[in-house]
């Protein structure tokens, strides 16, 4: 089962994925059309397998680990049937620095040497898992190819050769030590997720909406910012032009923290909507075991998959023609626990290494007509801890990220919480309950205004409805393609949820004392808070402090002249 294959003349890759008496059943990565009865198929002798060593970062493969950008110039534009390249280019040499000595005794997971892969990541050698013993022989410092053997390690089986890269069968997790807690949150610069929604390091999240709700720009926005070393995006299914527009930006984006190239800490795989389904369902397993390899070295890994209900609908395919007995909507029976499988791959972890490492997992749901009740989002809510839920009326309305503050969450709130109290601030959780309290209070008044109108409410009660509208539009909104607002660390975010809030506690004191709110309103500092957010990041703290200045000075002076009026 599970077999690699090379099926007639034009050597198409498949795999077998069902075995009867002496017949196998395979599924060809490939269009099939003009395979002829009687033509010959050759076994490999392995299973689906991904190629890992230098060379992976600032590739673009499709789903199974072919690159793109070799087949391009063996075929041209379109990748023709039957053509292949290695994925890892066996002509370039890299520069290998030695880290074990003779007679040093190594285990699977140990660092057999470095190479600097690009300028933002050191490409650490593993040992593969599974093997140990005595290095017989090392080379010295030098530049080598991929397959040059650079090590011998006497094992109780015999000499082991290594060289700078092994394979690793995608369908099995790769081995570790122990999970650790997940107590570190995976910042991503997005407002609304790192203050009320936050994921951890080595987490797993679902973003779940309907057409036009924007999940692949929050795809986007999530590779682009978030807090990890390594970027593995997966378009699994995705149109040509979504992945067209992904492999334009990326090259031109700088990474926030080093100012380098994007592309110098990320793996694209492309798996369009036009390219065969087989290989669809292969490549969420080639991007999680990339992502498995890059946090056994000890990085932390952040998986993009866009979106894993086409991954399911290929599932559906290949199951229909195996005629399997079909579940709920046709999907397979084994669905929920293929997608507990790949999501439980996710996690922070102790390798065997001995090296902290994690990979976070966040997904795309695309259910039909926004039904999230459609087997794929519910089964995926069973197994992941951070759900944010796209609001098609909310996306309607222009508001982005239209996640919706009601009906999402976040289970590592709690864990996280000292984390958010040492490095954001004291107050930081205090600040988050009073905000998503007065965003509560604003729906349930809402609720009033839509059964008896507006004029139901007192002036006490529509501060709550100014002040949300406040968060909402001046705080939760955030644009993505604006060259500030783009990118929000949480520094930034504490000073700018503190003064809305402080000039909620001001507002509140004020109405209590008959001042109207309609001139509390009109306060040109409600218009500096607004601009806060395209305010620069640099000197921010000394911004805020100036807009709170100017917050205290307004609402004292408005006192006085209502007072002294009266």
């Amino acid at each position: 089962m599970y077999e690699l294959v090379k099926v007639g003349d034009a050597g198409l890759i498949g795999e077998i994925i069902r075995i009867e008496g002496d017949r196998a059943t395979i599924q060809v990565y490939e269009e099939t059309t003009g395979i002829k009865p009687g033509e010959k198929v050759e076994g490999t002798g392995k299973p689906l397998s991904v190629e890992l060593g230098p060379g992976l970062i600032g590739q673009t493969y499709d789903g199974i680990q072919r690159p793109l950008p070799a087949l391009e110039e063996l075929a041209g534009y379109f990748v023709r049937r039957g053509i292949s390249a290695p994925p890892l280019t066996r002509t370039k040499k890299w520069i290998f620095k030695p880290a074990v000595s003779l007679n040093e005794k190594i285990s699977g997971g140990s660092i057999l040497g470095t190479v600097q892969e690009t300028s933002l990541v050191i490409h650490r050698i593993l040992v593969p898992p599974h093997v140990s013993g005595k290095v017989k022989y090392v080379e010295k410092e030098g530049e080598y190819t991929v397959v040059d053997e650079v090590a011998e390690i006497e094992t109780s089986n015999g000499v082991k050769k290594l060289s700078l890269m092994h394979s690793w069968p995608v369908r099995q997790a790769r081995p570790y030590k122990r999970k650790i807690p997940p107590d570190t949150p995976l910042l991503t610069g997005q407002r609304i997720i790192d203050t009320f929604f936050p994921i951890a390091k080595g987490g797993t999240a679902a973003i779940p909406g309907g057409f036009g709700t924007g999940k692949t720009v929050m795809q986007h926005q999530l590779a682009q910012w978030a807090d990890a070393d390594i970027i593995i995006y997966v378009g699994c299914g995705e149109r040509g032009n979504e992945m067209a527009e992904v492999l334009e930006r990326f090259p031109q984006l700088k990474d926030p923290r080093s100012g380098q190239p994007l592309m110098t800490r990320t793996i694209l795989v492309a798996n369009t909507s036009n390219m065969p389904i087989a290989a669809r369902e292969a490549s969420v397993y080639t991007g999680i075991t990339l992502g498995e390899y890059f946090r056994d070295m000890g990085y932390d890994v952040a998986l993009m998959a866009d979106s894993t209900s086409r991954w399911a609908e290929a599932l559906r395919e290949i199951s229909g023609r195996l005629e399997e007995m079909p579940g709920e909507e046709g999907y397979p029976a084994y669905l929920a626990s293929r997608l507990a499988n790949f999501y439980e791959r996710a996690g922070r972890v102790e390798t065997i290494g001995e090296r902290v490492g994690s990979v976070s997992i966040v997904g795309a749901v695309s259910p039909p007509g926004a039904d999230f009740s459609e087997p794929v989002t519910q089964n995926t809510l069973r197994v992941i801890k951070v759900f944010w839920g796209l609001d098609t009326s909310l996306a309607q309305r222009r508001h982005f990220p239209s996640i919706n503050w009601l009906t999402s969450y976040s289970l590592y709130l709690d864990t996280m919480e000292g984390w958010f109290r040492e490095n954001v601030n004291p107050n930081w959780p205090q600040l988050r309950g009073e905000a998503m309290y007065i965003l509560q209070r604003e729906e349930e008044l809402r609720e009033i205004v839509q059964l008896v109108g507006p004029d139901a409410l007192s002036e006490s009660q529509r501060v709550f409805l100014e002040v949300a509208r406040m968060i909402r539009e001046d705080y939760l909104m955030q644009s993505a393609y604006h060259p500030i607002d783009s990118y929000c660390p949480t520094e930034k975010a504490y000073y700018m949820l503190l003064i809305i809030l402080k000039f909620y506690h001001q507002m509140r004191i004020l109405v209590e004392q008959g001042i109207p709110l309609t001139q509390i309103l009109a306060l040109p500092v409600k218009e500096t808070i607004a601009r806060m957010k395209i305010q620069p990041v640099e000197a921010f703290a000394k911004i805020a402090e100036e807009i709170g200045e100017e917050v205290d000075q307004a609402f004292i002076k408005l006192k006085e002249e209502a007072l002294g009026g009266t």
